[in-house]
């Protein structure tokens, strides 16, 4: 589908003076940098935390019956167990996004999917943080049996019950507030949009 309206995130960079790393965990870290900007009298630098994060993913699956895979996870930043897509930090060098999320669908929830299409892509605290949440569409789906899959659930992910919801309710819980993460309501929402064509406006989803 064309888009004649202009709008369209575009990559920038304002001037960075110097940068300083705060804090580097294997996986995420937090930088300050001071950065040239405009100001009342001509340029200033200013001090701008950001917290470096190598991105992640979502899988909506969705079967023939128009329901939604959600999994139960703990949360601890925000002290909740909410209903998510299957998902994951993309911490494996190199691997494209579109990879990672075929990964977590079979790891999380023991699935398979033939058909692939991008749904959302978006920077969830672009504020403050690097992170980018690629969405996808998945259909076409095969369950796995658990004795193939190679991968051993604990931590959070050793209780995650799984739950197949139609879309329509799917939506209602998101506009209800009874969903909150964000990769998910974003994504019901966005699947719902697209479900009216038959999602022919969606991309085909590439490595």
């Amino acid at each position: 589908m064309g888009d004649d309206t202009g709008i369209v995130d575009t990559p920038d960079s304002w001037p960075v003076e110097r940068s300083e790393t705060r804090y580097r965990s294997p996986i995420v870290g937090m930088v300050t940098d001071w950065v040239r900007m405009p100001g009342r009298d001509g340029e200033e630098t200013v001090a701008r935390d950001r917290f470096v994060h190598p991105g992640a993913v979502a899988a909506l699956a969705l079967d023939d019956a128009g329901r939604v895979l959600l999994l139960r996870q703990y949360r601890h930043a925000v002290q909740h167990r909410l209903w998510e897509l299957p998902a994951g930090i993309r911490d494996v060098d190199g691997e494209p996004p579109l990879r990672t999320a075929q990964r977590e669908l079979l790891e999380e929830a023991g699935y398979r999917a033939a058909t692939w299409h991008e749904l959302a892509d978006f920077f969830p605290s672009a504020g403050f943080s690097t992170e980018r949440i690629h969405v996808f569409l998945a259909r076409d789906l095969v369950r796995v049996p658990e004795e193939e899959v190679d991968f051993v659930r604990i931590h959070e992910e050793a209780d995650m019950p799984i739950e197949w919801v139609p879309l329509d309710e799917a939506v209602a819980a998101v506009l209800a507030g009874r969903l909150h993460n964000a990769a998910t309501v974003i994504g019901i929402l966005a699947a719902h949009a697209a479900s009216r064509d038959g999602f022919a406006s969606l991309r085909p989803a590439v490595e």
